[in-house]
Parts: C-alpha cells; sequence; structure tokens
C-alpha cells in the first residue's frame, strides 16, 4: 500500500480557516488549474474525515467527484448522507493497516488523520499545494507529534495561482 496527501495550503500553511471553511481556496482557482485529474485517476481509496466530508457532502455533484475510488470517512455516525462515502471509526492507522497492501490511498484534507499517519511513518508521498492566500489562523497542515521527518523534493509545479511541490519519503 501506498499512502499520499495531496491537497491545498495557505501561503501561511492552513488547510482551512478558523472556521474549517475553505472558501479561500474556491475564491483563489480551480482543481482544472492543478494535477488533481491525473493524480486522482491513479488512486484507489481516499480517507479523510468528518470535517472533510462536511465540507464537500453539499456541493453538487460530489458522487462523481469520487466515482472511481472506495471513500471512506472516520466518523461516529452509522451512515452518511452521500452514497458513495462509508463510513469508518476506530484507530486510522490500525483500519489502514488492514487495507489491501496494493492499494493506493490518497488521505483527504484532515491534518488528524494526515498526522497520526506522519506518526507512524505510514505516507510515502505528500503533494502540497501553496494558494497565494495569507489567512492569519487557521487549521494546519501539519500538526504531528513525533520529532523530525525528512522526505525529499521530488517536483515543483505552477498551475495558474498555485505553487504544487511533490515530496517523498
Amino acid at each position: 500500500m501506498k499512502i499520499y496527501f495531496y491537497g491545498c495550503v495557505s501561503m501561511d500553511g492552513y488547510l482551512a480557516d478558523k472556521n474549517h471553511k475553505i472558501d479561500w481556496l474556491y475564491e483563489t482557482g480551480t482543481t482544472e488549474e492543478t494535477s488533481y485529474a491525473d493524480f486522482y485517476r491513479d488512486m484507489d481509496i481516499t480517507v479523510m474525515g468528518k470535517r472533510t466530508f462536511d465540507e464537500i457532502a453539499d456541493m453538487e455533484g460530489v458522487e462523481s467527484f469520487y466515482d472511481s475510488t472506495e471513500n471512506y470517512v472516520f466518523t461516529h455516525a452509522e451512515s452518511l448522507p452521500v452514497a458513495n462515502f462509508i463510513p469508518v471509526s476506530g484507530d486510522v492507522v490500525e483500519t489502514l493497516k488492514n487495507f489491501p497492501q496494493d492499494k493506493k490511498v490518497w488521505i483527504v484534507g484532515g491534518n488528524t488523520i494526515l498526522a497520526e499517519l506522519l506518526d507512524q511513518d505510514m505516507v510515502d508521498v505528500l503533494y502540497v499545494q501553496v494558494a497565494p492566500v495569507l489567512l492569519g489562523e487557521g487549521v494546519p497542515l501539519f500538526t504531528q507529534k513525533e520529532g523530525v521527518k525528512r522526505f525529499e523534493l521530488k517536483e515543483v509545479h505552477q498551475f495558474g495561482p498555485f505553487a504544487e511541490m511533490v515530496f517523498e519519503k
């Protein structure tokens, strides 16, 4: 199994604003201006937390955004309002260890899930896009507890207003 993070942060490192909203990102650009389509085409499974799911659940056509992957949401809810999303609960690390080893897993948003996986050295590739926005405060991308984590910078791209860096373990 290979675990990926793919997401965008503000220039000051936030995934979402202080209210856990990403309107600032939608106002900056679109996925058509990024490597999203090529990246997503390669994934088998998505994993996200409930806050990330809530942010996308009401978007028109959300089912079609994630139609070729198995989609898991860590939540205490027993069901979700979008058909192709599967609620799961429990330990993130143990759950992912039980996924098929031949799969590519995308961690969507969610610094809480990402932090737990980084603490266990389970993240293989980070696609970090930076939007030309300063939020001042918000939800930071990196909140892992363990010490230094080193990755190698493999690629740098510009997509419209976004800078994208690809790091590998």
